[in-house]
C-alpha cells in the first residue's frame, strides 16, 4: 500500500514525471529540428544525359559546429547513382557520381574556406560558406549513351557529413554520437 502511494500519490513524484516528459519532448524536438531536408530535387534528362538540381536545408549538429569553430575541417559528400529496373534480378547500376566539399574556419582571417574539386574559395560568413554546399545546379551524373530508351530508371541521391574523413583522433567514438549525425537520402524515378 505504501509503494502505491509513492508512485502515484505524491506531488513531488508527479512533478518529476512531468519534467522528465518535458525533457524527452524537447530532446526529440531538437533531434527533429536538426534533420536535413531537400527543399527541391529535380532530375533533368536531355540530349547530354542526366543531371540533377537540388537545394538542401540543414543545420550543422552541435558537435560538428563546435569542431568547425575550433578549425577542424568538415567534409560533406553528395552521391548520386542511376539504376535501371530489372524484373529478373537486382536493378542494374548504370552510373554513379560523387562530390566532396571540405569546409574549414580560418581564425587568423576570420574566413571560412570551402574546397571543392581542387578549387578553394573563401567566404566572410558561415552562412555564405554553407550556401555553396547546400545547392547543386546541373550536376551531370550520366551520359546520354548510358540511359536505355524505353527502360525505367531511377536516381538514388544521398548527402552526408562524412566523419571518416575527419582527423584520425576525432574519429574514435563519433560514429554513434547524434551530435555528428547529418544524412539525407532520396530516390526518384525518371523517364
Amino acid at each position: 500500500m505504501r509503494s502505491a502511494a509513492l508512485t502515484t500519490g505524491q506531488p513531488a513524484f508527479r512533478a518529476m514525471r512531468r519534467w522528465l516528459a518535458l525533457a524527452l519532448l524537447l530532446a526529440a524536438t531538437a533531434v527533429r529540428a536538426a534533420a536535413p531536408e531537400l527543399a527541391s530535387f529535380v532530375v533533368v534528362r536531355n540530349d547530354d544525359g542526366v543531371a540533377i538540381d537540388y537545394t538542401l536545408n540543414f543545420e550543422l549538429p552541435r558537435g560538428a559546429e563546435e569542431a568547425l569553430a575550433k578549425s577542424v575541417p568538415l567534409y560533406f559528400v553528395a552521391e548520386a547513382e542511376i539504376f535501371r529496373d530489372r524484373w529478373y534480378w537486382r536493378d542494374k547500376r548504370i552510373a554513379s557520381a560523387s562530390r566532396v566539399w571540405r569546409i574549414v574556419y580560418q581564425p587568423l582571417t576570420s574566413n571560412y574556406r570551402v574546397t571543392f574539386a581542387g578549387l578553394s574559395q573563401s567566404y566572410a560568413t558561415r552562412a555564405e560558406a554553407f550556401a555553396a554546399i547546400r545547392r547543386g545546379v546541373n550536376w551531370k551524373i550520366a551520359d546520354a549513351a548510358q540511359i536505355e530508351e524505353g527502360a525505367r530508371h531511377y536516381v538514388e541521391f544521398s548527402f552526408r557529413l562524412d566523419t571518416s574523413l575527419l582527423p584520425r583522433p576525432m574519429q574514435i567514438g563519433i560514429a554513434t554520437q547524434p551530435d555528428w549525425a547529418l544524412a539525407l537520402e532520396r530516390t526518384q524515378r525518371f523517364d
